[in-house]
């Protein structure tokens, strides 16, 4: 099988869901003209034009509202963030009124929305740049919130998005873009809600998403070969709604978790699935879940406190070794 980059994944999405559907188009900040802040709509305009490929001033409350009321109109608008920490000038339009829009209409209104874009630590961008804000979204009864981890994942899941009848948060990590995996030639969809399991063990469940997952991977492989310890790795890909029925079946078979993620812990997407596992299915846990996320700080502009601050593999092993009665 082929191996393209995440941004070339994301880039095949959008171009095959633009040919299949004219009603879709893309609206953002330099979208069009500079092919994108990180190349994912690199050739569009020039196949599509300047009516679908759409540049906006630097206005996000003003173009997701666009976007929202083209949505509402019957066309099925994707809308670029150039990254989620600006997305925050646009949790008005988005929360108040594309999440709300079908439930206050009585099912009379849809908004068949897909808002994209970078999310999470960039490298080096300092606090207002690198933050990690899905539970912002997964918080809003309405919105889908959608988060791959491959390349393959994310041009199943941007399709699937772009198809929703309803308004779909999709957050791509940053440092992800360059990312090189296998993505099929022909075309499939990865449905809303469906985890992936990455690696079958008896021994912990462990729970992730976005790049976390692959932090997660690495910690995996570090309690396998150190201590013999062999985890049932899921990836969510959908943090809202997530897919509960995989992770009842592997806490089922573990009895132990951890749950890593890129977010801040308190008030986090990670918080709730903890949450909801103790609660659920608490009398098949053997120990507490454990979490791991990033420090509870505004993110450091140095490398090496930004690499202090986020998931590491060494930190992830000893919440698994934890869980499992091993000695830290």
């Amino acid at each position: 099988m082929r191996e393209i980059a995440f941004r070339q994944a994301l880039n095949e999405a959008l171009a095959e869901e633009m040919k299949r559907d004219e009603d879709v188009f893309l609206i953002g900040e330099e979208v069009a003209e500079y092919n994108g802040a990180y190349k994912v709509s690199k050739g569009l305009l020039d196949e599509f034009g300047a009516r679908r490929v759409i540049d906006t001033p630097i206005t996000e409350a003003g173009f997701a509202g666009i976007g929202i009321g083209a949505a509402m109109a019957g066309l099925r608008p994707v809308v670029e963030m150039m990254t989620f920490n600006f997305a925050i000038l646009a949790l008005d339009q988005i929360i108040n009124h594309a999440a709300k829009a079908r439930y206050m209409s009585d099912g009379q209104l849809s908004v068949p929305l897909v808002v994209r874009g970078a999310g999470g630590a960039g490298g080096s961008l300092a606090a207002q740049h690198s933050q990690s804000l899905e539970a912002q979204y997964a918080h809003a009864p309405g919105l889908k919130v959608m988060m791959p981890a491959t390349p393959k994942d994310a041009k199943g899941m941007l399709k699937t998005a772009i198809r929703d009848p309803d308004p779909v948060i999709f957050i791509e990590s940053e440092v992800l873009y360059g990312l090189n995996g296998e993505v099929p030639e022909e075309e499939y969809l990865i449905p809303v809600g469906k985890a992936d399991k990455k690696r079958e063990g008896d021994d912990c469940t462990v729970i992730s998403w976005s790049r976390a997952l692959h932090f997660a991977i690495q910690g995996a492989d570090k309690v396998a070969e150190d201590d013999g310890v062999e985890v049932d790795l899921i990836d969510l890909r959908t943090v809202r709604p997530f897919d509960r029925d995989m992770v009842a079946e592997s806490v089922k078979r573990t009895n132990r978790v951890v749950v890593v993620e890129e977010g801040w812990p308190f008030a986090s997407v990670g918080a709730s699935i903890s949450e909801w596992v103790s609660r659920e299915l608490f009398d098949w846990l053997d120990a507490p879940v454990e979490r791991v996320h990033q420090r509870d700080v505004p993110m450091p502009y140095a490398f090496n406190l930004e690499t202090a601050s986020l998931p590491s593999a060494d930190r992830i092993a000893d919440a698994i070794r934890r869980a499992c009665y091993i000695e830290v």
